[in-house]
């Protein structure tokens, strides 16, 4: 199963009144373990850098004139992503944000069904607990002391660790064939068990006696109840 874990970071809040995207970074994942291929890149959104969002990723109006605009790495990014499921923290946000930069050169946007949020499975995993990416981060032991800022391709990175934990952790889909567990622990040993007689134990005499003796002096037994219900 392969799969797109993605992150963006952007000049603000909404693409339709003028924020744009300024950074993407992408980890392709098989079956929730990060294949080794990875796409990058800065964007220059081609406007200016509100404080309030530099302060968030560090990323300056400066520094980004001198890279890409999106409409130079779009055919990268799409060929990058292909027709892989796209898995991302809060995925509205960034599905929004690409889809808008996507839409607006001609391609045809990603449907949310492609979409799978790590924020809502989170939400129904640790229901009325943070679950931000460094919250999880800290729950599911995923070391994130390098986030001092917010960087897509980082973020990317530890939320395909947290995506794969979210999943089951590093045993999903674990299994041994009976020639890989011979490998592994040894082949099975074989016990020998001896076959025995079956031994007969009848009560002696003197057991009986006990027993009626013992019997007579119990008061009001239950099975005299149940015996006087019946007849009843």
């Amino acid at each position: 199963m392969l799969e797109i874990v993605f992150d963006t970071e952007t000049t603000g809040f909404d693409p339709f009144n003028g924020d744009r995207l300024v950074e993407i970074g992408c980890i392709e994942v098989r079956d929730f373990i990060p294949t080794g291929r990875v796409f990058h890149k800065y964007v220059n959104p081609e406007r200016d850098m509100p404080s309030s969002a530099e302060a968030i990723h560090g990323l300056s109006a400066d520094f980004l004139k001198d890279h890409p605009v999106f409409s130079e790495i779009v055919e990268e990014f799409m060929n990058f992503v292909g027709d892989a499921r796209l898995v991302a923290h809060n995925a509205e946000f960034d599905m929004k944000f690409i889809n808008w930069e996507i839409e607006n050169l001609g391609f045809t946007p990603f449907p949310m069904s492609r979409a799978i949020d790590t924020l809502a499975i989170a939400r129904r995993k640790f229901p009325g607990s943070p679950n931000t990416l460094d919250a999880l981060c800290k729950r599911l032991n995923v070391d994130n002391s390098g986030r001092i800022k917010h960087g897509a391709l980082l973020d990317a990175e530890l939320l395909a660790e947290v995506y794969l934990e979210l999943m089951g952790g590093r045993q999903t889909g674990f299994s041994l064939s009976a020639e890989t567990a011979e490998k592994e622990v040894g082949a099975p040993v074989k016990a020998e068990r001896k076959y025995r007689e079956p031994r007969l134990h009848h009560p002696t005499e003197e057991e009986l006696a006990r027993h009626r003796a013992f019997l007579e002096q119990v008061k009001e037994p239950l099975w005299f109840a149940g015996e006087n219900k019946a007849a009843e």
